[in-house]
C-alpha cells in the first residue's frame, strides 16, 4: 500500500537506537538583504554530476516513475540500467523472493524519488538488508528523514545511505514560520471564530457573530508579536537554521537558542546571531517558543517527555516539524490542557494518518462546555494548530528530491562523493 505524499515508512514505526543524525552538509544560509531571494543556490548549479561510470551499471527504481527532471533522468537512464519494479512487485513477500531469487541481478544503487510510492516493501532492516548484492554501494532516497530503514546495518554492508533532507529544507522552514507565527498570534482560534458553525440549532449564545467578537475582542489579550522573544531549537541543522534567518534579525527580530549534540562553527553562530545551550534543559527553562526539528531520538525514545515539559518557561508554544514519535502527545496534551504550554504546532503525528483526540479537541473553539460563566472567551480557544505532514510538501521539494537523488547516485557510482550520505561514520572499513 502507497504512504501517504511525503510521509515516511509509517511515524509508529519504533525508531532503532542506532539511528544516526543525518550528516548532509547544512545549506547556504540565505541572504538577508532586502532584494535577495531566500532561496538557497539552485542544486542545478551547485551539484554537478561526475562523468559517467565506465561499465553500465544497474540501478533498482522503487516506486513511480520520475516527473519533473527529464533532461537529468535522459542523462540517469542512459548512464545506467534502470529497473523498476511494479507496485505487486514491491510489496514486502513479493520483494523478498525476488531477492532471494536474484530477479533483478547485482543491480549497484536503490533510487526512490518519491514518498508517495516505494515503500510498500515496508522498513529495511535486516530481512531485507541481508538480501541485497555485495554490489550495492549507494541508496538514494527521497525525503529528510530516514527512520524507516536501518542506516547502521546499511553502512556495515558497505551501503551509504542519501536522504534528500536538503531538497525539503526551504518549504519545511516556510511552514515552520507559519506555525510559529500560529503560536503567537492563535491563528486557529481566529480562524475557527471566523467560520464557526454552531453544533445545533438550540446552542443558546453560540453563533458565528458571538464567537467573532469574542474572538476579536479577546484573542488580542493573549497574542504577541515574535519580536524579542526566544526561538528554541532542538536540532539545529539545515532546517533549523534557514528557520533561524527567517525569523531571527532584522526580519522579525527574535532570539535564537538551540541545543544540538554538535555545536555549529562560530561562524553560524554569529551569522544567526545563534546562542549555543548546554543542555536539552537550560534550552526549555529559557524558550518562549519550542521547534523540534531533529531527524531522530539519539535512544529511539520521546525527546518530548512529561518529565521535560515541566521543565518549560511557564506559558511557552511548542512546534514540532521533526517526527511524532518524538513526542509524548498525552503528556503534550496535558502541558496544553494546565496551560504550562500556551499553543502547540504540529505537522508530525505520533500515529499518521490517526491524530491524537485531545490535541483535535483543542484544535478547535474548545466549546463542550460553553461559554465561560463570565460570558467571555470560550474554554481553550484554538490552542492547537494541526497539518497532515505537509511541510515539505510542495513541487519544488518533489523536484528536489528527483534530482539530488539521481545526483547522489551518479556521484557515488561515479566514484565521487555522496552528496548527502548521512551513514558514513556506520561504513565498514576495507581490510
Amino acid at each position: 500500500m502507497a504512504e501517504p505524499t511525503n510521509t515516511p515508512f509509517p511515524p509508529s514505526t519504533p525508531v532503532p537506537a542506532s539511528t544516526p543524525r543525518s550528516l548532509s552538509p547544512a545549506p547556504l544560509i540565505p541572504s538577508l538583504a532586502p532584494d535577495a531571494s531566500m532561496t538557497t543556490v539552485p542544486l542545478s548549479i551547485r551539484l554537478s554530476p561526475p562523468s559517467a561510470p565506465k561499465a553500465k551499471l544497474k540501478v533498482l527504481h522503487i516506486g513511480d516513475p520520475i516527473k519533473y527532471n527529464p533532461e537529468l533522468y535522459a542523462e540517469f537512464s542512459s548512464t545506467f540500467d534502470v529497473i523498476r519494479p511494479l507496485t505487486p512487485e514491491r510489496e514486502r513477500s513479493a520483494f523478498i523472493q525476488a531477492l532471494k531469487d536474484k530477479k533483478w541481478g547485482d543491480f549497484s544503487a536503490i533510487f526512490r524519488p518519491f514518498w508517495g510510492t516505494g515503500g510498500e516493501m515496508g522498513r529495511w532492516d535486516t530481512e531485507l538488508i541481508d538480501l541485497l548484492p555485495d554490489s550495492v554501494k549507494v541508496f538514494a532516497s527521497a525525503g529528510a528523514g530516514f527512520d524507516w530503514a536501518d542506516t547502521k546495518l546499511l553502512g556495515e554492508k558497505g551501503i551509504i545511505y542519501c536522504n534528500s533532507g536538503l531538497a525539503a529544507a526551504e518549504a519545511v522552514a516556510d511552514f515552520a514560520v507559519a506555525m510559529i507565527i500560529s503560536t503567537f498570534r492563535h491563528l486557529p482560534w481566529c480562524i475557527g471564530a471566523a467560520t464557526f458553525s454552531p453544533p445545533s440549532a438550540s446552542s443558546e449564545g453560540q453563533t458565528r457573530e458571538r464567537m467573532f467578537q469574542l474572538c476579536h475582542a479577546e484573542a488580542t489579550l493573549v497574542s504577541h508579536n515574535p519580536r524579542n522573544h526566544t526561538l528554541g531549537f532542538i536540532g539545529f541543522g539545515n532546517i533549523g537554521q534557514q528557520i533561524a534567518a527567517k525569523l531571527g534579525n532584522p526580519a522579525f527580530g527574535m532570539k535564537i537558542l538551540y541545543f544540538d549534540v554538535v555545536r555549529k562553527a562560530p561562524a553560524v553562530e554569529t551569522q544567526l546571531g545563534a546562542t549555543f545551550c548546554l543542555s536539552l534543559e537550560e534550552l526549555l527553562s529559557k524558550t518562549d517558543c519550542i521547534v523540534l526539528c531533529t531527524p531522530a531520538s539519539p535512544d529511539g525514545q520521546p525527546i518530548i517527555t512529561k518529565e521535560r515539559l515541566g521543565r518549560v518557561k511557564a506559558g511557552a508554544r511548542f512546534v514540532n516539524i521533526a517526527r511524532g514519535s518524538l513526542v509524548d502527545e498525552e503528556a503534550l496534551a496535558d502541558a496544553l490542557q494546565e496551560g504550562r504550554l500556551s499553543a502547540a504546532a504540529l505537522d508530525v503525528h505520533a500515529d499518521e494518518p490517526r491524530v491524537n483526540e485531545r490535541l483535535v479537541d483543542m484544535a478547535g473553539l474548545g466549546l463542550t462546555g460553553g461559554l465561560s460563566t463570565s460570558g467571555g472567551m470560550v474554554q481553550n480557544p484554538g490552542r492547537a494548530m494541526l497539518s497532515c505532514h505537509n511541510a515539505g510538501g510542495t513541487v519544488e521539494t518533489h523536484a528536489g528530491f528527483e534530482e539530488l537523488s539521481m545526483k547522489n547516485i551518479l556521484a557515488v557510482l561515479g566514484g565521487g562523493e555522496a552528496i548527502t550520505p548521512v551513514n558514513l561514520h556506520f561504513l565498514r572499513k576495507e581490510d
